[in-house]
């Protein structure tokens, strides 16, 4: 069992509430619904899950396949091993017991002079990911020793332990590997660049990922200009490694599938094991009352996401909540089936203009390539 996997069931205890009776429930034979599910989850569970996801247990460096017409990709992989074998040391291997926040005997060293981070600078679907997570795989440290979350799970950590707590608890972390790195909430940016500042001066290595937002004049470079300046006197800390390419999600693949009926999804839900049913819009509603904290929670056990009525959604605060759920079905790799529109008729062209257009482009994305995955569940 990989040891990312191991460490995160040590922390799976998670309760739910359930909807009342008669609120719509499907008879107990049926499939799940996300809907009915109010999942509880204890904050150690937040810190215990700073691990690549499901999705990215398994990659390396060795299965990371560059495109032959972007030298850039191959640069990227030679960078990242060295720096991955430039993080080992007695600090690395452990040293000592900690608590669990971070208290114990081993400490870290001395910030050393130079770079002591990563940040991979690329479009979508060139594989930063994969890297990022390939580069905690092979960072020479034990598990416990090591994390890796998206920035909005960092900002959520900092929200369930308050910010001292977790200066504490990832302080005697040899890396931290933030993905998806947000430069459009000036407040949440402020939060993360102290307290990258404070883990830096703990001897914390750091790296980090953000998608270039699509239409910018010289793509990539701009992104890379609005990181070193968000994170301020940390830029000069930090290795810019620029990714070339396209989305590999699209390379050689077909046409998003077409939705399916109303009728297909929801047989195909009623034959599947594990699958969950829900009403587009509900599913909506229901998730401005769970935390987006907890929206990979919503989702454990859950093996098939069927979804009705697909329809754009109504506003932008909406929107953002279906991004996060998309990304955590993405990390578990939950196929997704729906009928009503393509999933790329979600957000209107004002959000697909707007400010955080490159969350859309990603939802829309990964969405697309769950609805992929679920093709072969029709008749299954």
């Amino acid at each position: 069992m990989p040891c990312s996997v191991t460490r995160r069931l040590a922390w799976m205890t998670v309760s739910f509430s359930t909807a009342a009776p008669g609120s719509g429930s499907l008879p107990d034979a049926g499939p799940l619904s996300l809907c009915e599910r109010e999942p509880h989850v204890p904050a150690e569970r937040l810190v215990a899950e700073m691990v690549p996801p499901p999705r990215f247990d398994s990659v390396r460096f060795a299965t990371y396949l560059p495109d032959p017409k972007q030298p850039s990709q191959t640069e990227a992989v030679r960078v990242l091993e060295d720096f991955a074998a430039g993080l080992g040391g007695a600090h690395a291997v452990g040293g000592g017991k900690r608590g669990f926040f971070g208290f114990g005997k081993a400490k870290a060293p001395k910030t050393p002079s130079g770079p002591r981070g990563v940040y991979l600078d690329g479009g979508y679907g060139v594989g930063k990911t994969h890297l990022l997570a390939s580069l905690w795989h092979a960072t020479p440290a034990a598990p416990e020793l090591k994390a890796f979350g998206t920035f909005v799970e960092l900002t959520n950590l900092v929200g369930a332990l308050g910010f001292q707590q977790t200066v504490r608890t990832l302080g005697e972390h040899r890396l931290l590997c933030i993905d998806e790195f947000e430069l459009d909430d000036p407040g949440d940016t402020v939060l993360v660049s102290t307290l990258l500042g404070k883990l830096v001066e703990a001897g914390v290595a750091l790296a980090a990922t953000s998608n270039t937002l699509p239409g910018k004049l010289g793509e990539g470079r701009f992104a890379a200009a609005d990181f070193l300046r968000e994170i301020q006197g940390l830029s000069a800390r930090f290795r810019t490694l620029r990714i070339d390419g396209e989305d590999y999600r699209h390379r050689g693949l077909p046409e998003a599938p077409a939705p399916f009926s109303d009728e297909e999804v929801m047989k195909t839900a009623y034959a599947t094991e594990g699958a969950s049913l829900d009403d587009f819009p509900h599913l909506l509603e229901h998730l401005a009352k769970v935390h987006p904290s907890r929206y990979g929670a919503l989702t454990d056990g859950v093996r098939a996401v069927c979804l009705t009525g697909v329809r754009p959604v109504p506003d932008q605060s909406t929107a953002l909540r279906l991004v996060v759920l998309a990304d955590r079905l993405y990390d578990r790799e939950v196929p997704v089936l729906a009928s009503g529109l393509p999933f790329d008729k979600l957000f209107s062209e004002e959000m697909l203009n707007g400010g955080y257009r490159k969350k859309y482009f990603r939802a829309i994305s990964r969405l697309t390539a769950l609805a992929r995955d679920a093709k072969g569940l029709i008749g299954a």
